[in-house]
């Protein structure tokens, strides 16, 4: 099951946030979700456009920072916000990812919007398996 938490202590003028989940798909959804939970109330994001994205690192946490850094750049040059995922992902010689991410644009009148992230940081950056969930922290620059 994934799931995230704003750890308030690890960042004052940033958002730290710790993501779970029993396995790498939902790990990095809920790095996504968290990452636009910042962003805007995704419940009230709409899945109208469908985009394909394909990411491959040999290394599972910069998978991880290319994957938001990734989501965060669409947010910028498209003028859109995500919330839903369906990921996949294969080790290979490297890690490959796959996914198709569901949102729409930007509405200043229909979406609750929160603060902007304009990027995800090296700060903290961590990605480990620990007692059988994959667990996710980092921080990004609002």
């Amino acid at each position: 099951m994934e799931e995230f938490e704003f750890l308030d202590d690890l960042a004052t003028a940033d958002v730290a946030i710790e993501a779970r989940g029993d396995t790498l798909e939902e790990l990095f959804g809920a790095s996504a979700t968290a990452t636009f939970e910042v962003m805007v109330n995704t419940k009230g994001v709409k899945p109208r456009t469908k985009k394909v994205l394909c990411l491959e690192n040999q290394e599972i946490d910069t998978l991880l920072f290319d994957w938001l850094s990734e989501l965060i750049y669409l947010k910028d040059a498209e003028y859109m916000v995500f919330s839903s995922f369906n990921i996949q992902i294969r080790k290979d010689l490297n890690y490959v990812l796959q996914a198709q991410i569901f949102g729409e644009e930007i509405s200043q009148t229909r979406h609750e919007l929160r603060c902007d992230v304009k990027a995800v940081t090296y700060y903290l950056f961590d990605v480990s398996k620990k007692k059988g969930k994959w667990v996710s922290r980092f921080v990004l620059d609002i």
